[in-house]
């Protein structure tokens, strides 16, 4: 076959030695190009009708792997035709290196490609959007995080060898990573970000300190884990804002999870009240209030007192709900309700000032008041009779 080619570019070249041959070989890899082109849209509309629509996984792969097709096919099609073309060595050389550095950047691009359908298919099996869904954030987390870690992992590799192939930047390398000291200090400095990252992500991905969808506090901020990349977090708070934080807070810093174990959190709400409040019937109503909320997983409803401080005490409500979000509207229902109640019902149960008077000495201050008053009033008769006079 490869005789059957040569001899009719030979005679494409007889026939058209009015051409420089390095042109002459140009338009001869462009065919190639176009026709290796035109192979790979007849092979791919061949493909979509073979495979039946209902196959997620077939039709994802053949969308995936289309592009990456596309070239490789264009440059096998190149390098088995630039051996035979007649161009210069000097053309030859090039063309060679460049096809070499696209056949590398290939071979990762089909690693990235292969890495993310094994991942996307051995996550069909788990759904993130049900209730119930434990297991399945901490496998996602854990695939997509060594995921994300092993495509860094695969890029690097590939500038590594494509940068190998070029004979000065190996030989630089060669010789910075044999030299003294210094510079391999400062190649581990530079390094270091990235190595941590990759660190991190492997350790978040093994141990899980966090998941996707966890609900967290991190710096004084409420919300739930939205993204894991291979160097950052994506915490999305209540509020709908974002906050951004390296892989490596995770490991190195506290922060609190609610969903550590489960998704079932329980909500407290504090109320100070007088010491007037009945808290036999501030606990029935606590359990009435539950007990008709939707939000209420029917787990755990109680009521104490925990603290007496000198005008209050510090009455605790506990309620418990399936997630976290739940927990927090059912926080304040109960606390708009038992307020409702204890101003309609109990409203001496309401916080108030209270002020001692120190009877002795007032009873002192209006004994003697009233004794002036009476040392000074004018008898009545005597009154009327001065009256009378005048």
């Amino acid at each position: 076959m490869w005789n059957a080619i040569q001899e009719l570019i030979d005679a494409a070249r007889a026939a058209t030695a009015w051409i420089p041959a390095t042109v002459f070989g140009v338009v001869a890899l462009v065919l190639a190009a176009a026709l290796a082109l035109t192979l790979h849209n007849w092979v791919s509309r061949l493909l979509r009708r073979l495979v039946p629509a209902r196959s997620t996984f077939a039709t994802s792969l053949l969308a995936s792997a289309r592009r990456v097709t596309r070239y490789a096919l264009i440059v096998i099609a190149l390098a088995l035709l630039l051996p035979i073309v007649p161009l210069s060595s000097e053309a030859t050389a090039i063309t060679g290196k460049l096809l070499l550095l696209a056949s590398i950047g290939l071979i990762g691009w089909v690693a990235l490609i292969a890495i993310k359908l094994a991942a996307d298919l051995y996550l069909l099996r788990f759904r993130i959007d049900v209730e119930d869904n434990l297991l399945a954030r901490k496998l996602t987390t854990q695939v997509r995080v060594l995921e994300r870690a092993t495509e860094t992992l695969v890029v690097l590799l590939t500038a590594g060898f494509a940068l190998m192939t070029f004979e000065s930047v190996r030989q630089y390398g060669v010789s910075l990573f044999a030299s003294a000291g210094v510079a391999g200090i400062v190649a581990g400095l530079a390094a270091r970000p990235l190595l941590s990252s990759l660190i991190a992500g492997v350790q978040i991905a093994v141990t899980q300190p966090i998941r996707l969808g966890d609900a967290v506090v991190v710096e004084g901020e409420w919300g739930w884990v939205e993204e894991i990349t291979a160097t950052y977090v994506v915490i999305k708070l209540w509020d709908w804002r974002r906050l951004v934080l390296p892989l490596s807070y995770f490991i190195e810093k506290p922060f609190q999870n609610w969903t550590r174990e489960n998704a079932a959190i329980i909500g407290s709400v504090m109320l100070y009240l007088d010491y007037a409040v009945p808290v036999a019937k501030l606990r029935a109503k606590l359990e009435e209030i539950a007990k008709a909320s939707k939000l209420w997983d029917g787990r755990v409803v109680n009521l104490q007192v925990t603290d007496a401080k000198e005008h209050t005490i510090e009455v605790r409500a506990l309620v418990s709900a399936a997630n976290s979000p739940a927990a927090w509207d059912l926080r304040c229902e109960v606390r708009e309700k038992l307020i409702g109640f204890l101003q309609r019902e109990h409203p001496g149960a309401l916080p108030r000032q209270r002020a001692d008077v120190a009877l002795h000495d007032g009873a002192d201050h209006a004994v003697d008041a009233t004794r002036a008053r009476k040392e000074t009033r004018v008898p009545e008769p005597m009154a009327a009779k001065d009256a009378s006079r005048h």
